[in-house]
């Protein structure tokens, strides 16, 4: 069989890895895919996979608009009143992850705090239906938030009027989405929000010229041909597998996420190598998603923006705070880049979380 082809793109050249990729089962692939990889130091504070004692988890499927199915592990304080109306929070992953990965930590940590949490995987990715896998969709992905309200609105300790919604990284673009056209979801919050659209358009600080947008673009639009004829699949962005001396500071700090203990996470029926990468041909996608547009038509519904100083995404949340109207909130949580909210419980404002959620879904 082939090895990989790589075929050099400059879409997300700022963020992820550029090469776009054909998933190969020698040997010597799956060797590397798999191998202990490069790992750095312990991250301090870093649990991912914490469990918690105080809190019951329920896996739970339902079906969004589209009919597919999406998967969530509901989270329930072991102290709650179930024959009472409580406060629900959903809470989405980041963009090429799974619920496992950042999701549910912060969803038990916040169902520790008395509120019923669901995390779900997004549809194409993780439990959730969809095919083919790893399917870039912004409209069905904001569905399947507003799929996550419907769900919640059918348990009887959940009260309908009380539904929050937390997104981490890229979900949180999808979520806001959601929240401009399902006035249901009644308080918004996001932690280390990339805006998709404008991360695939322009690149981190507008570093993309439209010649490199257009060459990415004509690249999907050409593997449409080879894929519908009965080609190999291509995969594109994503975490980089392997580190070297030329590797960004960027690639440097997603790897020790995804291709270590730290988070690494390979759901049923995927391998390690396509985790994190969508399909080329449906990355373009984002092109046009544009999810901050008509943002204020959310007020007068509450949202917090929750970003680290050295977060090298911190220009999409300080973008949509600009953009939102009253009640906002921007916080800067000092000494914290983009991943380390993802996992590291020192560094998460969890009091600030808290304080949103008790202030705007009290009754």
């Amino acid at each position: 069989m082939k090895h990989p082809v790589l075929i050099p793109t400059l879409l997300m050249s700022a963020i992820f890895t550029t090469a776009a990729f054909a998933p190969d089962q020698t040997p010597a692939s799956r060797n590397i895919a798999q191998a202990s990889v490069q790992q750095s130091a312990v991250v301090e504070g870093a649990d991912n996979f914490y469990k918690s004692d105080k809190v019951t988890m329920q896996k739970v499927t339902f079906k969004n608009q589209y009919n597919m199915k999406v998967a969530g592990n509901l989270f329930i304080p072991k102290t709650l009143n179930q024959n009472a109306k409580n406060p629900a929070i959903i809470v989405g992953h980041p963009m090429g992850a799974v619920k496992e990965q950042s999701a549910n930590l912060y969803a038990q940590k916040l169902a520790e705090q008395g509120f019923v949490t669901l995390s779900l995987d997004l549809s194409f990715w993780g439990e959730s239906e969809g095919q083919p896998r790893n399917v870039v969709s912004p409209d069905i992905y904001a569905d399947d938030f507003s799929a996550a309200v419907d769900f919640l609105s059918t348990q009887s300790f959940v009260d309908r009027e009380r539904i929050g919604v937390l997104g981490i990284c890229g979900s949180r673009s999808f979520a806001i989405s959601a929240a401009k056209i399902d006035p249901r979801l009644k308080a918004i919050a996001t932690v280390s929000m990339y805006d998709m659209g404008a991360a695939n358009r322009n690149g981190l600080r507008h570093s993309t010229t439209l010649e490199q947008r257009k060459k990415v673009i004509a690249e999907a639009a050409e593997q449409r041909y080879a894929e519908f004829t009965g080609g190999e699949t291509k995969y594109t962005s994503g975490t980089v597998h392997e580190l070297n001396e030329n590797s960004t500071a960027i690639e440097r700090e997603f790897y020790d996420f995804y291709r270590t203990p730290r988070g690494e996470y390979t759901p049923k029926g995927s391998s390690p190598k396509l985790t994190t990468h969508p399909t080329l041909t449906s990355n373009v996608k984002f092109m046009n998603f544009y999810p901050f547009n008509d943002i204020e038509t959310i007020s007068p519904r509450p949202m917090l923006f929750i970003t680290g100083a050295d977060a090298h995404s911190r220009e999409f949340s300080e973008d949509a705070y600009k953009r939102a109207a009253e009640p906002k909130e921007l916080h800067i949580v000092p000494n914290a880049g983009h991943v380390d909210l993802y996992d590291r419980v020192n560094l998460i404002p969890w009091d600030k979380l808290q304080s949103f959620f008790n202030q705007h879904l009290s009754r």
